[in-house]
């Protein structure tokens, strides 16, 4: 491996506009990127040790290849030393690398800033020990955006790609539609993707003259802290539903959508086996969200039917609240609230639990949108780190070029390359 003296990343957030918990159950998304992210400047050091840090942070840390991890949970560190290590294990020791870290997300938003983090400081320290450059890397990860998504999401699950094994991971069990969201995305327009197999079914354009004004409602979204335990139920009951049908069927699907598209009386089937509401209702806003609404919103979109985009994203939001069981006061308020105020689109996204909430808004309308919409939230929360962001639907990751980083990534690099996604 050769690599490089300094590798820099920006990896943007994202949105997901409709596909709550359905991507790790082999369903339907549909996202986008956004303006605001990430960026990862890695540069050699003395050494085999990775020392990291970042202005947003208090703390810098030190990584080894190996060795306990005795980083908090929900701590920004264990995103970066779980890159750094399943590199290792997966393409042999890593040069020594001071990694700067620089945001324009909010952190622990639902905007996937800690997703963001360990994709951009991934990629930075990929580049900085040249593993593009290997067979390894060319055989099992290649060029395709959508496999660079699949194995930078099981970096962050712990789960195997290929025959690169996996190393235990943050602790969440997501699936990759964070990742495919900021590696696959078209400016100005939203992607409709497929989980099993993973998948571009198309991308369909944000109507002219709206964009999104997301409101961060201030309750933390961080999936590896407290709110691990309810993040992981979702996925936990997506698994026992996909048990019982293994069971009763003797199959041996690889997810529930895979299992849902099996037979025509699939879901007679798995009905039945679903004593328990809480199990019913997990299958139910599954089946509705990723087979019925992310079609139809793709669909409305397409006719310029914003009024009918707006009530597949309703419906959607309805579940959540009802049968998903993720949301929060707060964020139910805010997708109400947006409604409100003239929104014809809005509805909270990403783990839940927290978060923010999205509405769709006439470009020129969208400032005064943002401050109607969080002073009315103010009003009645005490939530005082709550903001809002004005964002399109923006273009994918990008490898920043040049030679001369500063150390301190306070500021993206002037000279951007060639998006990854390819649009």
């Amino acid at each position: 491996m050769t690599g490089s003296e300094v590798a820099a990343w920006r990896v943007p957030g994202r949105i997901e506009v409709l596909g709550k918990h359905t991507d790790y159950a082999g369903g339907h998304v549909l996202v986008c990127a956004v303006e605001q992210g990430v960026t990862a400047v890695a540069r050699r050091r003395p050494g085999s040790r990775l020392v990291a840090h970042s202005a947003e942070f208090a703390d810098p840390v030190e990584v080894t290849e190996s060795g306990p991890d005795a980083l908090a949970a929900g701590h920004w560190g264990r995103y970066v030393a779980t890159a750094w290590r399943r590199l290792a294990a997966n393409f042999g020791a890593l040069p020594g690398a001071e990694l700067a870290i620089s945001t324009t997300l909010p952190l622990a938003s639902g905007i996937s800033s800690s997703s963001a983090l360990l994709s951009g400081a991934a990629l930075a320290l990929a580049d900085l020990a040249g593993l593009r450059e290997t067979p390894t890397w060319r055989d099992h990860v290649g060029d395709d955006p959508l496999d660079w998504a699949m194995y930078l999401a099981s970096i962050e699950n712990g789960g195997d790609f290929g025959p690169l094994l996996g190393n235990g991971g943050v602790g969440t069990r997501g699936g990759s539609e964070d990742h495919t969201a900021r590696f696959c995305s078209c400016p100005g327009q939203l992607g409709w993707f497929g989980s099993d197999p993973l998948a571009r079914h198309g991308h369909v354009a944000v109507p002219h003259g709206w964009v999104f004004v997301v409101a961060v409602s201030g309750v933390s979204a961080q999936k590896t802290g407290p709110a691990q335990a309810d993040y992981n139920r979702a996925s936990s009951a997506t698994r026992e539903i996909l048990h019982r049908w293994d069971v009763r069927t003797g199959c041996d699907d690889a997810s529930l959508a895979a299992a849902v598209r099996s037979d025509d009386r699939a879901l007679d089937v798995l009905g039945s086996l679903l004593t328990e509401p809480a199990l019913f209702a997990r299958l139910e806003q599954f089946v509705t969200e990723s087979e019925v609404l992310v079609p139809a919103a793709v669909d409305a979109l397409r006719r310029g039917d914003v009024e009918e985009f707006g009530e597949a994203v309703a419906h959607s939001q309805r579940l959540a609240e009802q049968s998903l069981g993720n949301q929060v006061p707060e964020t139910v308020a805010l997708a109400a609230d947006a409604r409100a105020l003239g929104a014809p689109a809005a509805s909270s996204f990403g783990a839940g639990f927290g978060g923010s909430v999205w509405a769709l808004v006439r470009t020129a309308d969208a400032d005064a949108f943002a401050a109607d919409w969080l002073g009315r939230y103010r009003a009645a929360f005490d939530r005082p780190a709550a903001s809002t962001l004005v964002t399109a639907a923006a273009g994918p990751a990008e490898r920043l070029d040049g030679a001369d980083h500063p150390a301190e990534a306070t500021d993206a690099p002037a000279e951007l390359a060639s998006p990854v996604s390819g649009c």
